[in-house]
């Protein structure tokens, strides 16, 4: 197994120098995206009628999301691996638990939660990785749990060298929304619905999102 710890080391470093900014620059950012907050409340509703346990929001960076889903009516947690990241999420929303830690190595038991949220957290993860990524959202999610994942649709690696009023080294993966669908297939997870959309604001590409479950 290749050690993905340079590639880690990266992407902490970044957020944690810019999660003050980021936090602050995004606070609202949902509230633009009708189409992201009918995906989230589609994953909370799906999650609330399956009843197999709580939402690890993995990459839940300063929380907003995961505050969007307790507002839905949905038990969430999120984990993070920049603790800059988490320290904020914590500040932000004292009322709910967020917890430092990686995607590729979740300390999380066996089916253990009834959704899991990857709201583009996977970006900046080469494909070629993702599979060890699946594996893990695959064996925490419970029977009958679901899965969101949103990221950003094509087929290119993009390297930013400034972000959120930043300098920072960081890449960033667009990847075809089939092949994700097939990788979740082979981590045993259910495609059940995705959703592609064309580009907002300042958005540089198509966005997608695919629900998913353990069967």
């Amino acid at each position: 197994m290749t050690d993905d710890t340079p590639r880690l080391h990266a992407v902490r470093t970044a957020y944690d120098t810019v999660a003050d900014d980021y936090a602050r620059l995004l606070r609202t950012e949902l509230g633009a995206r009708p189409l992201d907050r009918a995906m989230l409340a589609a994953f909370a509703e799906l999650v609330r009628a399956a009843d197999a346990g709580p939402v690890a929001d993995l990459g839940c960076g300063p929380g907003r999301v995961t505050a969007h889903l307790h507002t839905l009516g949905v038990d969430a947690f999120g984990i993070d691996l920049s603790p800059e990241m988490v320290a904020v999420a914590r500040r932000s929303h004292p009322e709910l638990r967020f917890e430092q830690g990686t995607m590729t190595g979740l300390d999380l038991a066996d089916a253990s939660v009834g959704g899991v949220l990857a709201w583009y957290s996977t970006v900046h993860t080469p494909p070629g990785q993702l599979p060890q990524v699946f594996a893990e959202f695959a064996r925490v999610l419970a029977p009958g749990g679901w899965l969101l994942t949103a990221f950003k649709a094509g087929d290119q690696r993009r390297h930013l060298t400034s972000g959120y009023g930043h300098e920072l080294s960081l890449d960033v993966y667009w990847t075809p929304p089939e092949q994700v669908a097939e990788l979740l297939a082979g981590a045993g997870l259910v495609v059940d619905a995705q959703l592609v959309r064309e580009p907002g604001g300042e958005e540089k590409g198509r966005q997608a999102y695919l629900l998913a479950y353990q069967p």
